[in-house]
């Protein structure tokens, strides 16, 4: 395969990922996905724990409706960006917030392919990651995380553990536990924390997920 081939490729994985996120935000609200928090509780107290200030930069990646950036906002945080693939995840955002919306930077864009303009404190995740199955895709993640972060600066991610769901919103995911989520992210990053977390759905199952704080070293 040519590179040329290759990036080709790799734009129509892209537009199908966000083709995929579209399609579930604009037929589904926020508390009919499986993810959905009325509290993200334990995102809100790990950020807490690494020191955030008010002026800390914070960057939710795959933040789509979720409600921490409101969480954020009450709690007076000056500096926060939430990125998606879905616009119309992030539309939704905006209507929950009202005017508190223009507090907030709003980055449509993939993960993989985004190119960060400043370096932020802390990166959040909550459940975006455990969806990239490629290598070639979690590497690209990687790299933006790496440029993204503030070395000192800390990255909370949370995936599926290894006793939670194969597959969520009809797509695969890869499953972690601390250790092989620090082996994926690299020598750059070194495990502070780690958390199980029994994520309650709106239907009332459970996932297991874990949560884990890294803090960027290199």
């Amino acid at each position: 395969m040519t590179v040329g081939e290759r990036a080709e490729e790799e734009i129509m994985l892209n537009e199908s990922r966000q083709a995929h996120w579209e399609g579930v935000y604009t037929h589904k609200s926020e508390s009919e996905v499986s993810w959905f928090q009325e509290n993200p509780a334990l995102s809100i107290e790990m950020i807490k724990q690494v020191g955030a200030t008010a002026a800390s930069a914070i960057v939710d990646i795959g933040g789509g409706a979720s409600r921490l950036v409101d969480n954020l906002i009450d709690r007076d945080f000056e500096d926060v960006t939430v990125l998606d693939l879905s616009d119309a995840a992030l539309e939704a955002a905006k209507a929950r917030l009202g005017i508190g919306a223009a507090q907030v930077q709003w980055i449509v864009a993939d993960a993989t392919v985004w190119e960060p303009i400043k370096a932020y404190d802390i990166w959040h995740d909550r459940a975006a990651f455990h969806f990239l199955t490629e290598d070639r895709d979690r590497a690209a993640y990687v790299a933006r995380l790496e440029r993204a972060l503030k070395v000192g600066g800390y990255a909370i991610i949370a995936t599926f553990a290894l006793d939670g769901p194969e597959r969520c919103s009809g797509l695969s995911v890869v499953r972690y536990d601390p250790a092989s989520l620090g082996e994926t992210l690299g020598q750059s990053f070194q495990l502070v924390d780690a958390r199980r977390h029994a994520h309650a759905t709106p239907w009332g199952t459970e996932q297991s997920f874990q949560f884990s704080v890294f803090r960027h070293c290199s």
